[in-house]
């Protein structure tokens, strides 16, 4: 159980409401989490912003963006990110089978070698303390421009703050991404 209520839709303000309802166009369910942090406005917004900004047309595949996000939620143990991510990743046509090797990333022939590197580092970077090392960026400079590695690693910051708020609230998962990637069976 959530260790703060989520708020309800009805308790939002037209604002809030919009935001949650764009939330759910992208996601296809309300997300408890944001409705936790419905109770900070400010708050909800700036991540909004944040969550636009990471996953918006860039110079990374949003396949390898979702990769990332699912490799740094697990890394950091976030079982209701782990979720989120897996359902967005199936969403955006990751399949079934690369999720499920996404802890095999270093040998499986299913990760080109720029995927190994990138989810190297969003793996390194979510442990605590941090394990990311000058080699793997070396790595990821082989496969990756500046800009590009800008936005892998706003990635896994995203996911870095998303990760601790829901383990720590304890966010109840919806039942929307449960029953997708128990279906698949990686739940």
């Amino acid at each position: 159980m959530s260790r703060v209520a989520p708020k309800t839709i009805e308790d939002l303000d037209d604002e809030m409401q919009a935001i949650m309802q764009a939330g759910d166009k992208i996601m296809g369910f309300t997300s408890n989490d944001a409705l936790v942090m419905a109770h900070r406005p400010a708050m909800l917004k700036a991540m909004l912003g944040l969550v636009q900004a990471s996953y918006a047309d860039g110079a990374v595949p949003l396949e390898l963006k979702k990769l990332i996000a699912v490799m740094t939620s697990s890394a950091a143990g976030c079982v209701y990110c782990q979720a989120h991510t897996q359902y967005g990743a199936l969403n955006q046509g990751v399949s079934a089978e690369k999720l499920s090797e996404i802890w095999s990333y270093q040998t499986s022939p299913l990760f080109s070698a720029a995927e190994r590197a990138a989810l190297e580092v969003a793996r390194a970077a979510a442990m605590s303390p941090n394990e990311t090392t000058d080699a793997s960026f070396t790595e990821l400079k082989e496969h990756f421009s500046d800009e590009e590695i800008v936005e892998i690693v706003g990635v896994i910051a995203l996911f870095g703050f998303l990760n601790r708020w829901n383990s720590t609230m304890a966010t109840d998962l919806e039942q929307t991404p449960k029953a997708a990637i128990q279906a698949q069976g990686l739940g």
